[in-house]
């Protein structure tokens, strides 16, 4: 089998060519504009000459291609910002970061290479840049610019849930093969579906630390360091999240799938009593026989969207039905739901804030893994 030569534009950390290299896909050149997550990426692929800079900057733009050139570069992987798309941001028509697709576009035309992955969130279907005074809508300016030179896959909309990953992760994924090759890359048939029970329901149940501190920790949780002994021998990501107290007791009063703002007595309050407003998936915990809904680069937070452990439900001494796990997903949790490798090779000075925003704006590795699988096995 031939070796792909690869280029990850808006690389991130490296997420979504975790797998590539054992498939014979090898990521050369990367581009990332923020310093600290490009030092992150080199952390894990140390052969990869990294680029670090504004990929709206001609002068970055060049060393992309003429690196990309200089080693024969026949794979482009690029996956802009999608927070100017995403319904979990603004979705804001003119947020900038919707018009980095324009460069990722240029670098293609110039290096050529014979296949890509362009990939987004649904919403960039309906979003339009403006080009010269003129709007248009993404797919229709990709079109524009590459039809003469690539055929393009029939399906672009895809659900991680679909490809191995326990999460339902909805994605825009373009697919393209040079029309010189003899192959046209299409999407892989759907795989069986892994659920919340199916990935993390034998990890041990850990309880959360307060914000309010540790004595007001083991009054709500006299077994707590018990129990967080037990989850560090699994990993020494599975550690307790910090919540604020008044969140921890809502989520303890939450069934499984079920958010919250529910609750007859215990749904999320200010500081006064009066109850809050939120978006009916904020203070939701996950359902355990389906996979984990999209999880956000705010994922630390009980009060984002999705984003608590599904909890297994018990009887108090007195009676009281209550909920375990009262928290937010551990990142060894999440490394599984984002089916990255569980030893995933983390550098020691990554902030826990870090980790969990490149995991939450990254794509599932087994994901890309499964349509890349499809390439390399069939052309």
């Amino acid at each position: 089998m031939n070796k792909l030569k690869g280029v990850s534009l808006f690389a991130n950390v490296g997420i979504a060519e975790t797998y590539l290299n054992e498939l014979g896909i090898e990521i050369l050149v990367a581009n990332e504009i923020d310093s600290n997550r490009a030092k992150f990426y080199t952390h894990l692929y140390e052969k990869t000459e990294m680029i670090i800079g504004d990929i709206t900057s001609d002068k970055i733009r060049n060393e992309i291609v003429n690196c990309s050139i200089n080693k024969n570069i026949d794979f482009l992987i690029a996956t802009p910002p999608c927070q100017g798309m995403s319904l979990a941001g603004k979705m804001d028509p003119l947020d900038q970061r919707n018009q980095l697709i324009y460069y990722a576009i240029d670098i293609i035309k110039r290096i050529k290479p014979k296949y890509v992955l362009l990939e987004n969130v649904p919403q960039l279907l309906k979003t339009k840049i403006r080009l010269n005074e003129v709007e248009i809508y993404i797919p229709d300016y990709i079109h524009k610019e590459l039809d003469s030179m690539y055929n393009f896959a029939k399906q672009n909309i895809v659900s991680a849930k679909d490809y191995e990953v326990p999460q339902m992760r909805k994605r825009n994924i373009f697919l393209l093969s040079r029309k010189d090759m003899n192959y046209i890359w299409e999407m892989p048939e759907p795989k069986k579906n892994i659920t919340l029970r199916d990935a993390i329901y034998n990890i041990p149940s850990i309880d959360p630390i307060l914000k309010e501190g540790m004595e007001e920790t083991l009054k709500l949780f006299p077994d707590f360091y018990r129990k967080q002994d037990v989850g560090l021998k699994i990993s020494k990501y599975h550690y307790p999240p910090t919540h604020a107290k008044k969140h921890v007791i809502a989520m303890m009063h939450t069934p499984s799938g079920e958010t919250a703002f529910n609750n007859t007595d215990y749904y999320p309050k200010k500081d006064n009593g009066i109850r809050v407003n939120g978006h009916y998936n904020t203070y939701r915990r996950f359902e355990w026989d389906k996979p984990s809904r999209t999880i956000t680069q705010n994922n630390g937070v009980i009060s984002s969207l999705c984003c608590v452990h599904p909890g297994r439900k018990y009887k108090t001494k007195s009676g009281e039905i209550l909920y375990s796990d009262p928290r937010v997903l551990t990142i060894y949790e999440l490394l599984i739901v984002f089916s990255l490798p569980k030893d995933w090779n983390i550098p020691n000075w990554a902030s826990e804030k870090m980790i969990r925003q490149v995991i939450g704006e990254g794509i599932p590795p087994m994901l890309i893994k499964n349509i890349a699988k499809e390439l390399v096995e069939n052309m």
